[in-house]
């Protein structure tokens, strides 16, 4: 039984080691998207998107909606993202005396107000963006790096 535990362990930590699905998963977090948006807000090929989307959902971690010929993909379990904020924590620690810790923690008056990303509107606050950009002193957050990159190629476009 335990080695059963074990590998159901081992399947789902290997479902998001690759940085892309952990920014799908951030994506994620509070809504559900079509694969459409979810590929342009990663700014990568619509393939690769679906191909990243099916290994999370084969392990569990996001479940789909049909709808027309869209599909909308949201995290099948909130819970998951207890273990998302664990890692986090123990990153915290492990990097506690570099400068990559304060990017890792945030005090809470730094969560609000809420924002938006300029790009694709959505909402985002320091903690739940996944990408920063200071332009012109000003700080942007972004859901993804698609966002962040059309902002940093074109940014007059969205100030």
């Amino acid at each position: 039984m335990y080695q059963q535990i074990f590998e159901l362990q081992a399947k789902t930590l290997k479902a998001l080691a690759h940085p892309r699905r952990l920014e799908i998963v951030q994506l994620l977090q509070d809504q559900e998207l079509a694969v459409t948006d979810i590929h342009q807000m990663l700014d990568l090929p619509q393939a690769n998107v679906s191909q990243h989307l099916t290994v999370l959902k084969q392990a569990g971690i996001l479940k789909t909606r049909k709808e027309g010929k869209q599909i909308f993909y949201k995290v099948s379990n909130q819970v998951f993202f207890n273990a998302l904020h664990c890692l986090r924590e123990f990153l915290i620690e492990q990097y506690k005396d570099t400068d990559l810790a304060d990017e890792f923690t945030l005090q809470m008056n730094e969560l609000v107000p809420v924002t938006h990303d300029p790009v694709c509107h959505m909402r985002v606050s320091p903690k739940t963006a996944g990408f920063a950009h200071k332009h012109k002193g000003q700080e942007y957050y972004f859901c993804a790096s698609g966002c962040l990159k059309e902002f940093k190629n074109k940014p007059e476009l969205f100030i």
